[in-house]
Order: C-alpha cells, then sequence, then structure tokens
C-alpha cells in the first residue's frame, strides 16, 4: 500500500504528462505483479463497487473522531470529499500494517461484502487504526467507490508497456474485455508473447477529434476522405468467433443480450468476424436516440418494447476478417472487404453498412452537412482512406465535423460543490427558464467555465445564498449562461418536461439580465418531430 501510496502522491503533485508518465512506469516496473494489476484496474477506472453505505461511513468516522454529526457536515462541505473529510477527521494511527495494496482489496475490502453491519464497522475502525495519511485517504477513496486521480487510461497502458517493452497497441488490446486484477493476469500482460484464449476480446476502439475548421482549410482534397454520416446510437463491436457472438460498447460493457435481433443475423457472419460500427433504434429510417434508451436500462425485453424499439447495427469498419487482424490495413481496403462481406447479408438483415457520401467536394458535403438535424444525425465523420485504425484518440486521421449544437440562455438557481480538483468549489449548477413568471429547472451542467470563472461564480453562490438542501444552495436569480447541448427530447421525469443530452455552459451572459432568458416554449419549439 505504502508504493502505491507514493505512486498517488507524485501523480498529484503533477501535471506534466512527463513527470506522470515516469512515476507510473518505475511504479509497473518494480511492483508486485499482484499489486500492479490492481494498480491497472483503479487507475484505469475499473472501480470497486461501493461496499458500506456513505451515510454509514460517515456516522462511523464521527465516533471514532468523537466528533457530533454536525461538525462532519461542515467539515465535509468545506473540504467537498467524503474520503479526505474521513482521513482528515480521524485520529492519527496507533499500530502499523505492512499489506500491500492486493492485500488491503482482497483480504480487507473486498470481505466487507459478506459482513453484517456490527462487523463492517470493526473492520473499518481497524483499517482506520492502521492506516494515516495518503494511504488512508487511498483507502477511504477504494471504499467509497470515487477513486480518481489524473491520468489517462491511454497513459497508463502506455507505462505498462514501456516498463515491459511491449508495443502500447498490444497493451491495450489486451486490457479490453473482461479480466479480474492477480498476479497471473499481470504477468499475462507484460508477456512478450501472449496465448489469448479470449474469443470475446474487443479491439480498442479508435475516436475521432473535433474539426473546428472548414475542412478545405485542414484537410486537403476531398478524395483522400471518406465521408459518412456521424450517427446518434451506441458505438459498439460485434465479434463472431469459435461459434459465438459478442457485443461490446465502447465504454468495454457486453450488451449482446441486450440486443437479440443483431445475434440471429450475426450467426450468418463468418467465424473471426469483427466488425466496428453503431447501435440504431431504426424503422425504416433512424429513430430518436431517446428511443433507444427505453431499451438500455430494461433488464428483461418484452415483446412491445422489441417491437418498439427495433435495432440495427449499422456497419462502417471490418477490424478482423477470417481470424485475421486489419487494423494495419488502409481504410480504403478494410471499407472493400467490409462491403463484401455485407453484400452477402440477406434481405432485411440487422447487420447493415453505413454508405459513404457520394458528394464530390467539401462544398458539397457542407450543404449536406447542414440537414443533418433534419435526418436525425449529428453531422459527418471524415476518415482518411489511407488510414489504419488506430488505439484511442489520434489527432488527423478521422475527425467529426458535427453541426452546431443547440443554445438556450439560461438562469443559474441552484449549485454543489464539486469532487476531487474541484472539492471546495461550487461547480455544478442547475439552471432554469421562464414557465408563467417563475424560473424552472431545466438542465444541469459543470463544464464549459474556465477556472477564473468558476471562482467567481463561487464567490457569487457564496455571497448570494437564499436556502440550503443538504449540499445544495439555491441562490440568487441573477447570473445567465448560455447552455450548449447536442439533443432534445421529451421526458416525464424531468419538471420541464424535457432532457437534454451533454449540456455544458457556451458562455457567460454578462450583458443579459434574468429576464432576458428564455422560456420554456422556447425550448421546447426545439424538439424535432418524431415517434
Amino acid at each position: 500500500m505504502k508504493a502505491f501510496a507514493e505512486l498517488f502522491e507524485r501523480l498529484d503533485r503533477t501535471t506534466k504528462t512527463s513527470a506522470k508518465l515516469a512515476a507510473l512506469r518505475e511504479y509497473f516496473a518494480s511492483a508486485d505483479p499482484a499489486d500492479a494489476a490492481w494498480a491497472v484496474a483503479v487507475l484505469s477506472g475499473r472501480r470497486v463497487k461501493r461496499l458500506v453505505p456513505a451515510r454509514k461511513l460517515a456516522e462511523w468516522a464521527c465516533d471514532q473522531a468523537g466528533i457530533p454529526g454536525w461538525l462532519f457536515e461542515e467539515c465535509y462541505e468545506a473540504v467537498g470529499d467524503l474520503a479526505e473529510t474521513v482521513s482528515l477527521l480521524l485520529p492519527p494511527p496507533v499500530r502499523e500494517n505492512e499489506l500491500p495494496l492486493h492485500g488491503w482489496i482482497e483480504r480487507r475490502l473486498l470481505p466487507l461484502k459478506g459482513l453484517d453491519e456490527a462487523r463492517q464497522r470493526a473492520a473499518l475502525a481497524q483499517a482506520w487504526s492502521e492506516l494515516g495519511g495518503a494511504e488512508r485517504f487511498l483507502w477511504n477513496k477504494l471504499l467509497t467507490g470515487s477513486f480518481r486521480v489524473g491520468v489517462s487510461q491511454r497513459l497508463v497502458v502506455r507505462a505498462v508497456a514501456e516498463s515491459a517493452g511491449l508495443d502500447p497497441a498490444v497493451a491495450a488490446h489486451r486490457l479490453m474485455g473482461n479480466w479480474s486484477p492477480s498476479a497471473g493476469f499481470f504477468e499475462r500482460l507484460i508477456a512478450p508473447e501472449s496465448d489469448d484464449a479470449d474469443a470475446g476480446r474487443p479491439y480498442p476502439f479508435f475516436l475521432a477529434h473535433q474539426l473546428d475548421d472548414s475542412p478545405d482549410q485542414k484537410l486537403g482534397e476531398r478524395a483522400d476522405w471518406l465521408a459518412e454520416w456521424k450517427w446518434d446510437g451506441i458505438r459498439a463491436q460485434l465479434i463472431r468467433r469459435r461459434g459465438e457472438t459478442f457485443v461490446w460498447s465502447r465504454g468495454e460493457e457486453l450488451m449482446t443480450e441486450r440486443f437479440p435481433e443483431l445475434l440471429v443475423d450475426a450467426t450468418r457472419l463468418p467465424d473471426g468476424t469483427v466488425l466496428d460500427g453503431e447501435i440504431l433504434a431504426w424503422k425504416d429510417s433512424v429513430l430518436p436516440f431517446a428511443v433507444l434508451q427505453r431499451r438500455i436500462g430494461r433488464k428483461t425485453l418484452g415483446r412491445k418494447i422489441l417491437a418498439d424499439a427495433p435495432v440495427v447495427f449499422l456497419a462502417f469498419d471490418l477490424l478482423e476478417a477470417g481470424g485475421g487482424d486489419l487494423r494495419a490495413e488502409p481504410l480504403r481496403e478494410r471499407r472493400r472487404r467490409l462491403e463484401t462481406l455485407m453484400a452477402a447479408q440477406r434481405p432485411g438483415s440487422a447487420l447493415r453498412l453505413a454508405e459513404p457520401l457520394p458528394a464530390p467536394d467539401w462544398a458539397a458535403l457542407a450543404e449536406a452537412r447542414r440537414g443533418s438535424r433534419e435526418l436525425g444525425v449529428e453531422g459527418l465523420m471524415l476518415k482518411r482512406l489511407d488510414s489504419a485504425y488506430g488505439v484511442g484518440r489520434e489527432t488527423g486521421p478521422w475527425w467529426k465535423w458535427k453541426i452546431e449544437p443547440y443554445t438556450i440562455d439560461c438562469v443559474l438557481i441552484y449549485a454543489q460543490q464539486g469532487h476531487g480538483r474541484r472539492a471546495g468549489l461550487y461547480t455544478d449548477y442547475t439552471f432554469g427558464v421562464w414557465k408563467d413568471g417563475e424560473l424552472t429547472p431545466f438542465a444541469k451542467a459543470y463544464s464549459g467555465l474556465s477556472d477564473e470563472e468558476i471562482r467567481q461564480v463561487d464567490r457569487f453562490v457564496r455571497r448570494n445564498t437564499l436556502e440550503r438542501f443538504g449540499p445544495v444552495r439555491a441562490v440568487e436569480p441573477e447570473l445567465v449562461f448560455e447552455l450548449a447541448f447536442e439533443n432534445i427530447q421529451r421526458s416525464t421525469r424531468h419538471k420541464s418536461g424535457v432532457a437534454v443530452r451533454f449540456p455544458r455552459m457556451n458562455r457567460w451572459r454578462k450583458d443579459k439580465k434574468p429576464q432576458d432568458a428564455d422560456t420554456l416554449d422556447d425550448v421546447l419549439a426545439m424538439i424535432p418531430p418524431g415517434p
């Protein structure tokens, strides 16, 4: 645990990527394989599920620290992070424990799941008495299931690869899919050669950068690029290997059983096939993402939902054929083979080809892009025809040329403190629009402002609080912001009757007064017609 705590402190002290990479590389080169496996898991976002309710954690910490609950709440509001608040309030440790990271997780943390409340409390009291400083903080972070540190998954993969002398693309692929942290897993991860028996393992997804300039100024000749619609669905890989079918989301969630209509047609694919594409709700044409969402959260799929929200898999890349990895092949060759494969699908198949746009020049593409919203798409994807299929987000080969977002002027009405780097600052905001002379909550957002703007809003919130509802403050309705969002739909779950996707603060409208903000009718008028 000490070595991992030292690594955490090194990562937390710097914003330089080179320094973080060096710290990670040194750790993985010397760590016990079982510790290294758990470090990879927690650093890359595979959090341990919270095993103790936050309310109980706070209550037991108060008892051990000998303080009343109101004082804990005041401290929590000032600190903004539960794990850190507990760490700071507890008395110093009375004994030392030399358990390594994997020992703390496997012997002390995970067994909490099978304990009753009294034994959980005793186990935590013992752990807190043995840990101090960064080690106690990390233990609390693991307890709360909210472990975060300023490193990307890609940086973790790169550090593992460099410490083992591997190609980062190889390490990234081995880390895809389902795996459990163990010494054996880490040894297989860094082995020079891998005998991979996991038939369902997906490839790392290749991602695009946002194109903000005109493509004719940035991308060169139109003939060098493939143009496709940017669909609003679930990015996924469909895998057919060893007589089995697997469907993986970009977030590495196995979704095979959620889309039974895809499985029927996937059985007709040649063995050793991996398709990259988009899952869409589809009836003659694409349906709004809201229709697809009706299926995402359901554990069981009845006949009605299957009939109301049928799906297709729109394939736009072929990553594997006949068991051979095609990612190093240029896109034009992968597309040629994909088109041949998809032409053999039966009429009405749920597996379909994403057709390229035939527009002959950039001007024609720009004209097509202007009609994106009417077609239910987000804009265009532009991909170099000579590009290999990479790992993660690389600048240059793939671009997303999205349409301008929806925007609306809203009033800040509620604020809550952030977490991690933003702990102690009010950074999570709720915005309202006018309805019948009152402000109705419309959307929440926490990104888009500069650090200086965040500090200004934080000062405003503290000086202009009207009421408190736990950690949430209602504030004077004075500040106006322009919110941008990607999509809008009706919703019975929200007081405003609408829900938006990816809301963020586009700019602080200091030139506007609260009464100049938009109305709910303005918002409702943005909803496109549809089911």
